[in-house]
């Protein structure tokens, strides 16, 4: 009992101690906390996480779309130029028959071996460039072709005529019977800057017309391809990041204003597919091709007569030996006799810097200008002499004739050459081709001065000593590199062609 006592004289003084004490604070803070919110309501505006209040330089805007207000890419609008793009634009399908061809290598050479080649099929994109029916695509599309049909955006097909091809740009035309047609502009290359916005018009994947955007990422390169299709391959592209893939050869780059900048040709790719950069053929050069194609049945081409070199295509031992790294241009190896260079003054050791005031820094720039002439035509060619720069008007010829041996271009060395080599005599190769030397993996510019342990010191000593035999060996250097090289050429059914 006395537990049960105390137990609640306890409780009874813990609910006093309650409501006198602790109660009372409660009940003051709730007062205060409500006092002062009602008085920060009144001193403040309510406000949102994040001010979204439209402001004079607030570059913001809705994402909502509204017809004939919408930009996109820095302001670029490729709406009319990809809807005008694609009516010109067309899709090519090839057939090629079965046949058996001689393999063109030095087994099949020597044993005559042949392959079968099955019927194929192909496919690639073109572009109508005139109301009455021309179409330009690429040389890879059709080279082989036994027929060619051109399928429009209208999904009319019919047959198409190859009326000339070039593999040294990689360029074909074609003729359709057909009039009033949609066709494209041609712009003008020399214009296209780096960084400018283009389209890619063509027929990847054999998807139906198909249009990507890409900028400008490079001009006058190089990439070796074309040198499957021509002895003297001429290469000059504009490279873009469009996305083009198996399909697009042969159509259109465009710019924004929808003008033809360029002949789609070629992608980089390690699987095939793109793969981040694709190469167009210039349009300065594609107008010019085409217009002889047109009117002469075949390409007008003029030469300027000289064997050149520039930085990026030479050795560190030439660069050295030239002087590439000290002056911008294209050096001069050699002036052809004869040529156009040759009478117009220029000399081994110049290094032209322009082509009728544009400006020359590589090959491909050099191929380019001069590309874009015939024989007969006067070209302004700008060059450096001794560190002063100079002026001459050369008339481009028809190819200059250097000797031809074994299918390649080759000459005589100098006697400056002899002189600063310290040899007796030579023979240098200035253009492989597709020769039997290009087999053996010979360079331009190896100099040959043995043939089976015999000294060759001109073109005749060389042709005498190869005679009708079907093998030898040859020995030489290449300026600039030490020790002395050898190669065996076999198969040499017809050594001394021409």
């Amino acid at each position: 009992m006395v537990i049960n006592l105390g137990y609640q004289e306890k409780r009874k003084t813990t609910e006093e101690f309650m409501k006198t004490r602790i109660f009372p604070v409660v009940v003051t803070a709730a007062i205060t906390s409500l006092a002062t919110l009602y008085a920060a309501s009144k001193l403040y505006e309510p406000k949102p996480y994040f001010d979204v209040s439209e402001k004079e330089n607030t570059p913001v805007k809705f994402a909502a779309y509204e017809s004939g207000t919408a930009k996109t890419m820095a302001g670029a609008d490729f709406q009319m130029a990809a809807e005008n793009s694609v009516k010109a634009v067309v899709h090519i399908k090839t057939e090629t028959k079965a046949r058996t061809v001689q393999a063109d290598d030095v087994f099949g050479r020597m044993f005559g071996q042949q392959y079968y080649i099955p019927p194929q099929q192909g496919a690639g994109s073109g572009v109508v460039i005139s109301a009455d029916g021309y179409i330009v695509t690429n040389n890879h599309v059709v080279a082989n072709a036994d027929q060619v049909t051109v399928t429009f955006n209208d999904r009319y097909t019919t047959k198409a005529k190859v009326v000339s091809k070039d593999g040294a740009t990689d360029l074909a035309v074609l003729k359709v019977e057909e009039k009033n047609l949609p066709f494209m502009e041609f712009g003008n290359s020399d214009n296209v800057k780096l960084g400018q916005w283009v389209l890619a018009v063509g027929y990847p994947l054999t998807l139906d017309a198909t249009v990507t955007a890409g900028i400008v990422s490079a001009k006058s390169r190089s990439i070796g391809i074309n040198r499957s299709q021509a002895d003297r391959p001429i290469e000059s592209f504009i490279q873009t990041d469009a996305a083009v893939n198996p399909g697009n050869s042969g159509g259109a780059l465009v710019n924004t204003d929808g003008l033809l900048i360029g002949i789609n040709a070629a992608i980089a790719s390690p699987t095939g597919s793109y793969a981040g950069y694709s190469y167009a053929i210039p349009s300065n050069i594609v107008r010019k091709v085409v217009n002889d194609m047109v009117q002469f049945g075949a390409v007008q081409r003029g030469y300027l007569g000289v064997n050149y070199i520039d930085s990026k295509n030479a050795t560190p031992e030439e660069i050295s030996s030239y002087g590439l790294d000290k002056t911008e241009g294209v050096y001069i190896m050699n002036v052809m006799e004869g040529s156009g260079a040759e009478k117009g003054g220029l000399q081994k050791g110049d290094f032209i810097t322009a082509i009728n005031n544009n400006i020359v820094r590589t090959s491909p720039e050099l191929q380019e200008q001069i590309a874009r002439h015939r024989p007969g035509d006067v070209v302004k060619v700008t060059y450096v002499r001794n560190g002063t720069s100079k002026i001459a008007n050369v008339e481009l010829k028809k190819e200059v004739g250097q000797p031809k041996l074994l299918g390649a271009e080759m000459r005589s060395i100098t006697n400056e050459e002899k002189k600063k080599y310290g040899i007796a005599g030579g023979v240098v190769i200035t253009n492989t081709g597709r020769s039997v030397l290009a087999q053996a993996r010979i360079k331009n510019g190896y100099v040959i001065t043995a043939v089976d342990d015999n000294a060759v010191n001109t073109v005749d000593d060389l042709k005498k000593a190869i005679g009708n035999n079907s093998s030898v060996q040859i020995a030489g250097f290449y300026p600039g590199i030490r020790g002395m090289y050898y190669y065996n050429l076999s198969g040499l059914t017809d050594p001394n062609q021409e």
